[in-house]
């Protein structure tokens, strides 16, 4: 396993990004912000020589993600076996509109984390797992919510990948034209993208006099490191 620093992650062949390393990142602080406002992952994995890829709902909690999901998952009875897995989560910032179609491209906060997930069977660690990814959807939510029982927990599955190989990749700021272009009379600019979210629609079966929490009329992903901020 690689050794670690406080603040960084070592670099390994796997994570070392090679293109445009200048976009690189290899600090904790911008690994962990981007993992907590995505709201969901893409995990890689392969199963008799075919790879799948396969979106999930993550949760971290210190130098851990982990994954959850039905106990008669396919993904998660082979991350349980000790695979390979690469797990990879990526934040639409905004489109970059270049002068020449060559240099478009895209604004983003990437992260690529590699290893072997171990399977969750402590029962408090469980607990506390299901809390957070409940909380990385919607902080604020795990008060209100009934907690799970046991007979749910047994048909829960939950894995547990340590942040021992990380990186992130993030793209900022305005297209960049060939010099020769910026003199075509041609718009060229960032358009800024976020995730913005609409009313509340109440459950048909919810009875009356139930107000809206402030969590869900407040809606808001949290703004890590490189996010643009909304402008007012």
């Amino acid at each position: 396993m690689p050794s670690q620093t406080k603040d960084h992650f070592t670099r390994t062949p796997r994570t070392t990004v090679r293109r445009r390393p200048a976009r690189a990142r290899y600090d904790r602080q911008t690994v962990h912000a981007i993992l907590d406002e995505a709201l969901f992952c893409h995990v890689g994995f392969v199963v008799d020589g075919q790879p799948f890829v396969i979106p999930t709902i993550h949760a971290r909690l210190r130098e851990v993600v982990y994954l959850h999901g039905s106990s008669a998952s396919r993904m998660l009875r082979t991350l349980a076996e000790g695979v390979e897995v690469c797990l990879t989560a990526t934040i639409l910032d905004g489109l970059v509109l270049a002068r020449s179609a060559f240099h478009h491209s895209m604004n983003y906060r990437s992260v690529m984390v590699f290893g072997r997930a171990r399977e969750v069977v402590d029962l408090r660690e469980q607990r506390r797992a299901l809390q957070a990814v409940v909380e990385h959807v919607v902080p604020g939510r795990w008060a209100d919510a009934r907690h799970p029982s046991e007979a749910e927990l047994r048909q829960t599955k939950l894995l547990a990948l340590a942040l021992s190989e990380a990186s992130a990749k993030v793209r900022t700021g305005p297209p960049l034209d060939d010099e020769s272009d910026y003199e075509l009379p041609l718009w060229a600019g960032e358009l800024p993208l976020r995730l913005t979210p609409l009313a509340a629609r109440p459950d048909p079966r919810l009875p009356g006099g139930i107000a809206v929490p402030s969590y869900v009329t407040g809606y808001e992903r949290p703004i890590g490191p490189g996010r643009p901020k909304p402008e007012v």
